[in-house]
């Protein structure tokens, strides 16, 4: 019987044109091969099965891989072949109003799309000298957005929620009624039903036309969905640089957080912060900075969803990305409670660039109706309890007098879109209605 150390031999003396080696091992989610020389992120492929896999480290002469897809059916001494083609996914015109996979193969049941151009997945950040300033607002469609936590062409924001709190229904009033001229959605980690509902039924027909939406599913390998989320990323990247407006929509960060770390869990990487090693938090800030404004005319605005547990926004992950975005918008369980959708709670909600953004007499208005939401919740308790006294403070008279008409304006349908220039006209005259100064 051949032993594996002679089908290592015969791989490492094969034909140049095709370096080639063998399986040695195959541990959870590693699979180790023998014989053949690469570099960390080289795609492999086993012959005969189509499985790739990617090179994350090497220990005692043996390449370190994880696996793309199904290991079922592979044995020791299985050839493996070194590809060409790395770490790149197809992008084009071609992919807009099409679903497709971490590695750009479509999910929609339709031909694939002709892709001529390649680019990295793994693309670095622009230099932070050649990013032109963010100076022109980006309009959402949502009120609560515009008027109070507006954002501009370029900024990254992180939208931090529990489960069930909506998240996903605002991105799709998003991508719905944004200006941008492209949508790019990474669903990252999602179920596959969630997938199907959110591109159906949260973003529909006329959203998909000028979407492209890549899934990577619960389903598959850690670092097939982590490629999802960076794949996601240099379509939108690719689009910028051809002088669109991109908003760029990801959900979740914290599911691309989880398979960043299970990757580097088997790699035996030690857990460091509640769990997640080192090379976590260092692969967030290289993913998150790609997006923004580079030395061209076109931008990427992000919206990075963060999945908290239980509501607390100290999770690690959460605390990495709001030190990392340009702001956060806070969805609150109590507002989704109480039927106030979408629940944002913009006293807890930064937008970093709102100052820059704002004309004075929004700003004013802004400011004005934060400082009477702030000034309603202290007030509430005594109001509850019968213990305050009208008459007893003009601003929490004002507070309580302007707030349903305040909910009035940051409540608003799923299929409702404002023009900014509306929501504007409606808070500025909210503003003068309070009577306070």
């Amino acid at each position: 019987m051949i032993s594996l150390e002679r089908y290592i031999h015969a791989a490492a003396n094969a034909s140049l044109h095709q370096p080639s080696g063998v399986v040695v091992e195959v541990v959870g989610l590693l699979v180790e091969v023998g014989g053949l020389k690469a570099g960390v992120g080289d795609i492999l492929q086993v012959a005969g099965g189509g499985l790739d896999l990617e090179v994350i480290g090497f220990r005692a002469g043996r390449l370190v891989t994880t696996p793309l897809g199904s290991v079922a059916g592979v044995r020791p001494g299985t050839r493996v072949i070194r590809l060409d083609r790395g770490t790149r996914v197809g992008v084009g015109d071609a992919l807009l109003g099409r679903i497709v996979d971490a590695f750009g193969r479509p999910l929609d049941d339709k031909p694939a799309p002709d892709l001529a151009t390649k680019a990295p997945v793994r693309a670095a950040p622009p230099p932070p000298v050649s990013r032109r300033p963010i100076d022109k607002v980006f309009s959402t469609g949502v009120r609560a957005i515009d008027a109070l936590l507006t954002l501009g062409c370029g900024q990254r924001v992180g939208i931090f929620a529990g489960a069930g709190v909506g998240k996903s229904t605002l991105l799709g009033m998003i991508c719905r009624s944004s200006t941008a001229d492209v949508n790019v959605i990474g669903l990252v980690g999602e179920r596959g039903r969630e997938v199907n509902d959110f591109v159906r039924g949260t973003l529909g027909d006329d959203g998909l036309a000028r979407s492209v939406v890549v899934a990577a599913t619960s389903d598959q390998p850690p670092l097939v969905r982590a490629r999802g989320a960076e794949a996601a990323t240099a379509i939108a990247e690719y689009f910028r640089d051809r002088g669109k407006s991109v908003l760029l929509v990801m959900d979740s960060v914290t599911r691309y957080a989880m398979a960043q770390r299970e990757a580097a869990l088997a790699t035996g990487e030690p857990p460091a912060t509640k769990g997640y090693p080192p090379s976590v938090f260092a692969a967030l800030p290289r993913l998150l900075e790609r997006a923004g404004t580079a030395a061209g005319a076109g931008t990427i605005t992000a919206l990075y969803t963060v999945l908290v547990e239980g509501d607390e926004l100290s999770d690690p992950v959460a605390d990495a990305a709001r030190s990392i975005l340009d702001g956060h918008i806070v969805l609150s369980r109590s507002l989704a409670e109480r039927g106030h959708f979408p629940a944002i709670d913009v006293l807890q909600s930064v937008s970093r660039l709102a100052p820059n953004l704002m004309a004075p007499p929004q700003a004013r208005a802004a400011t004005l109706l934060r400082d009477l939401l702030a000034t309603r919740q202290e007030a509430m308790d005594l109001v509850r309890v019968g213990a305050y006294v009208v008459g007893s403070d003009p601003r929490v008279d004002a507070a309580l007098r302007m707030g349903p008409h305040i909910d009035t304006l940051l409540r608003q349908a799923v299929d409702e879109r404002t023009p900014i220039d509306q929501t504007l006209a409606v808070m500025t005259h909210l503003a003068s209605q309070a009577g306070v100064v």
